[in-house]
């Protein structure tokens, strides 16, 4: 049985998803104030966190942050209001693994769930590429998060791991922009460019020895992206 925690301070909705989720076959423990959650979550052994941005005592970003400056590696999925774009992104870059709008239907959440915990079983999957992958000094291990570029050693997020793995996997071919967010997030997230730009950006930092010049990481104009190695082989 999976253990969500969700984090959600309006009463009726938290009392409507818990029971969805209840019914689904999910474990559900249910915080309705930001301050609290980072030590519920310390305390529970959670397979996923739901969590609204717009909370009392402490809002989700930085409930988010202070989760993942721990190490944690948990599914992060965001509840958000319509007219929050600036904070989805914000979120998915601080490691947020999707986001939900606010209203949404209770299928499409229950979706949402079962596409990170697919996406997840992929990701520490050997398909194609083993859990760890180097290539000319660099490394990344796709279970712990850690890389190793040329500047020293960072921590990933889920997602740029992801975006990273697809990329490996697919050495020398061209990933247009819209399937790499089908295989990543499951759907076409808004907006797409500035997104995938944001997280390709990073693994240039983490990667390449000049990350506007790079060499590993493509750009391919019109196309996509590609990650090639055979040039320098």
């Amino acid at each position: 049985m999976k253990k969500i925690l969700l984090v959600e301070d309006d009463p009726n909705l938290a009392d409507g998803l818990t029971l969805n989720l209840e019914g689904e076959g999910y474990e559900v423990v249910h915080v309705d104030h930001g301050k609290y959650a980072v030590d519920e979550f310390d305390r529970g052994n959670f397979d996923l966190l739901l969590l609204d941005i717009m909370l009392p005592g402490m809002d989700g970003l930085t409930i988010c942050k202070k989760i993942r400056a721990k190490g944690s590696t948990v599914p992060i999925l965001f509840i958000t209001a319509r007219d929050q774009t600036e904070q989805k992104i914000e979120g998915l870059l601080a490691g947020g693994d999707d986001y939900i709008t606010k209203p949404f239907d209770v299928a499409e959440l229950l979706a949402r769930i079962q596409g990170i915990f697919r996406r997840q079983a992929w990701l520490a999957s050997g398909e194609n590429v083993v859990d760890e992958y180097a290539f000319d000094g660099r490394h990344i291990n796709f279970k712990t998060f850690k890389a190793t570029g040329p500047i020293g050693s960072f921590d990933l997020t889920r997602k740029e791991c992801m975006v990273m793995k697809y990329l490996v996997e697919r050495e020398g071919q061209v990933v247009p922009r819209d399937q790499l967010l089908d295989a990543v997030w499951g759907y076409h997230i808004y907006p797409t460019n500035r997104t995938i730009d944001n997280f390709i950006l990073k693994l240039r930092k983490v990667f390449e020895d000049d990350p506007a010049n790079p060499k590993y990481i493509e750009t391919v104009r019109g196309a996509g992206y590609r990650f090639n190695l055979r040039r320098f082989s």
